[in-house]
């Protein structure tokens, strides 16, 4: 028991002030603030990328891959806080006192600065195309195998892919995807692709997508 002057200190006997403070009851609660907290971080990451562009400290491509990725995981992130309280990312911005008004430039144009506007054709199939490899292989680790939950999202990938002028018409990722389509359409709805397959699958996902930000916007 501390004591001050010979006496017993008051907070001695509230050991109420010692019990942990939680933001939560429920794991519906929790849920909400590691949603927030996911939003949070990737707003400051966002802001702290385009200060590292304008201060030269990033490549031209390294920034453009970056930010791409970035955007695609806001619209994700803050799909999961919107609502009343959160109507548009100003109000959280607000509430939070985040002070990123260069993100916030960024997730308005919906765009890399290093992008040209053309009326968001090249920035959407850029974000789609980041968008779909990371579901593709978010599925295969979730063990998501079977050829009706892989074939519609990597026709989407090779489609997009081909709309995307910059990328080259020999670009490694288009013959990769195609190779796995080609297989994916010699199975039935409910086959599944091997442990020794998927495992493939992933690494010429992650091999292709890995060489896509290399290319990407290569004329930077």
């Amino acid at each position: 028991m501390s004591v001050l002057g010979g006496m017993p200190s008051q907070d001695s006997n509230r050991p109420e002030l010692y019990e942990e403070v939680k933001l939560f009851r429920n794991a519906r609660e929790r849920e909400k603030y590691d949603n927030m907290a996911d939003l949070y971080a990737v707003v400051n990451t966002l802001q702290n990328l385009e200060k590292a562009y304008i201060r030269d400290c990033v490549t031209p491509k390294e920034y453009t891959a970056a930010c791409s990725r970035l955007l695609v995981q806001y619209k994700a992130a803050f799909k999961q806080v919107q609502g009343d309280e959160f109507p548009n990312i100003d109000t959280f911005v607000k509430k939070y006192r985040l002070d990123c008004p260069a993100a916030l430039e960024r997730i308005k144009e919906d765009r890399p600065i290093t992008i040209k506007d053309d009326k968001g054709n090249t920035s959407k199939c850029i974000a789609d195309i980041v968008s779909l490899f990371i579901t593709i292989m978010d599925k295969l680790r979730l063990d998501m195998k079977a050829m009706d939950e892989l074939h519609p999202d990597l026709r989407d990938l090779m489609d997009t892919m081909n709309r995307l002028s910059i990328l080259p018409s020999d670009f490694e990722g288009k013959e990769k995807v195609s190779e796995w389509l080609n297989t994916l359409s010699e199975m039935q709805a409910s086959d599944q692709l091997s442990d020794v397959q998927v495992r493939q699958l992933i690494f010429d996902l992650e091999s292709s997508y890995n060489a896509f930000n290399k290319l990407l916007h290569s004329s930077a």
